[in-house]
């Protein structure tokens, strides 16, 4: 675009600050907006028609702000808002693949003047909610836009905006302006900046993020917030689960379990730290579970606080499923004997009397659309974690036979509608805790014999017993043979 045309523009948006808004004031800034669609036009903008701008939008603000402080009936602010509207379109546009002028409107001072006039319009009472929305919107994308690829906005907009207004506009009754505030955090956010949203007095905007990815899960930036963000820091992960309630919990957890599932998983970025935190809360809180089957789970409170420790168990069974980084596990303080003790009262409960962790051959229900227990494949998930933390492991192998855990899991190695598979983890179990294990080898082979429950599973485990020179050896077979 030629410079005289460049300066005619200019030269029309200073015009603007001598005389009243009006309806053609709406068309000089459209002009401006959609030239800047040009990369050859932005690149050649005056840092005068910037400087203009910022004083027309200076302007409009202070004429909401009045409106919206008046007492008497609302002025009307429609054009105003318009015109707002139009001017952050034009600070977005202007910032885009443009180094020059993301640092030029830093310098003039855009983002404090824009960042309070989104804070007025989000807490406003003024008419016109749509024409607030459509304003809101255009300012947080110009945000974004501004902090694209620049460090130092970044800084800025975070140095202002944390917590308080960042906050605000996450509570925006608007969607998509929540999306696009979710988006400048996401752009925002680094190590050390996560570190400040960790603090007790900030942990209310992680947590707000947190309710967003359970409530509106479409929302894709609050998601990757969490994933790319959040899960990496034990201190801010361990500081939301304490002011989280139960559901949130769970919410926490599942995008916790997502991020492990990722197919590369090495690089899932979860420290050691949250594995280990994430063992201690199951540990400390799986006892809830078992009130599921004594009728005192009645309260919604309880049943979430359940659910909480299903999540816990199903974290720490895909943790320790031959992911290198988190096999240290295997090794943390009472995890093997809480979740060894734990099925043995599952077990014991499901055996006293007919309840949700009895046994049941009730296939029908499986896929349906009734209601379904909400401890389906616990049982089957303890044994699996057990086999994965004894994989390879003799000391807990060597355990699990000191907890009497080889007749338990045995015993629960037949079909099971509650719990699907859990004749498959039990085969995986067994074998882990059989393999070179001369000890748990005789054991079993000694139950088998002695016979003092219904071991016919044995044989569907891919074992069998053999009498050789008066001792009891215990083969591998194929099923079918």
């Amino acid at each position: 675009m030629a410079a005289e045309s460049n300066q005619d523009i200019s030269a029309s948006i200073g015009g603007l600050l001598n005389e009243k808004p009006r309806a053609e004031h709406l068309q000089v800034l459209k002009t401006f907006t959609a030239a800047l669609r040009d990369r050859e036009y932005r690149d050649a903008v005056e840092e005068q028609a910037f400087s203009s701008l910022l004083q027309v939008l200076t302007r409009l603000s202070g004429e909401l702000q009045a409106a919206g402080e008046t007492s008497e009936d609302l002025q009307p602010v429609g054009l105003q808002l318009q015109l707002t509207a139009e001017c952050f379109r034009a600070q977005r546009n202007s910032c885009v693949q443009s180094t020059r002028n993301q640092s030029l409107l830093r310098e003039l001072g855009f983002i404090d003047v824009s960042l309070k006039l989104l804070r007025f319009l989000q807490n406003t009472h003024l008419e016109s909610t749509d024409g607030i929305f459509e304003t809101l919107r255009c300012g947080i994308q110009f945000l974004g836009n501004l902090a694209v690829g620049h460090q130092m906005c970044k800084d800025d907009i975070w140095q202002l905006s944390f917590p308080s207004i960042f906050l605000e506009l996450l509570g925006a009754k608007d969607e998509k302006a929540v999306n696009y505030a979710s988006m400048v955090l996401h752009t925002c956010l680094d190590e050390a900046k996560v570190e400040d949203m960790s603090a007790p007095q900030n942990i209310q905007l992680a947590l707000r993020v947190m309710e967003l990815c359970r409530t509106q899960p479409d929302l894709d930036w609050t998601v990757l917030i969490a994933t790319q963000h959040f899960l990496k820091s034990s201190a801010l992960v361990e500081n939301m689960y304490t002011g989280m309630s139960h559901l949130e919990r769970v919410t926490l957890l599942e995008l916790l379990f997502a991020q492990l599932r990722e197919e590369d998983s090495e690089e899932c970025g979860v420290p050691p730290s949250v594995a280990r935190f994430v063992a201690h809360s199951f540990q400390t809180g799986c006892g809830a579970v078992l009130t599921l089957a004594t009728g005192t789970a009645s309260s919604n409170e309880v049943l979430q606080e359940a659910l909480t420790v299903i999540s816990l168990l199903d974290v720490l069974c895909e943790m320790t499923s031959d992911q290198k980084q988190f096999m240290f596990l295997q090794d943390h303080p009472d995890l093997l004997p809480t979740t060894v003790e734990l099925l043995k009262q599952v077990h014991t409960i499901g055996k006293a009397s007919k309840n949700m962790f009895s046994a049941a051959q009730n296939f029908s229900s499986l896929g349906g659309d009734g209601d379904s227990s909400p401890v389906i494949g616990f049982k089957a998930h303890l044994i699996r974690l057990i086999g994965n933390l004894c994989y390879s492991n003799t000391n807990n192998q060597n355990k699990v036979r000191e907890l009497e855990g080889l007749p338990l899991i045995l015993d629960n190695s037949n079909i099971d509608s509650n719990n699907p598979f859990i004749s498959q983890w039990a085969i995986f179990a067994i074998r882990n805790l059989l393999e070179n294990n001369a000890q748990n080898q005789e054991l079993v082979a000694e139950l088998e014999r002695r016979g003092p429950a219904d071991y016919s599973a044995l044989r569907e485990l891919g074992f069998m017993v053999e009498e050789r020179g008066g001792g009891l050896l215990l083969k591998t077979v194929r099923k079918d043979s």
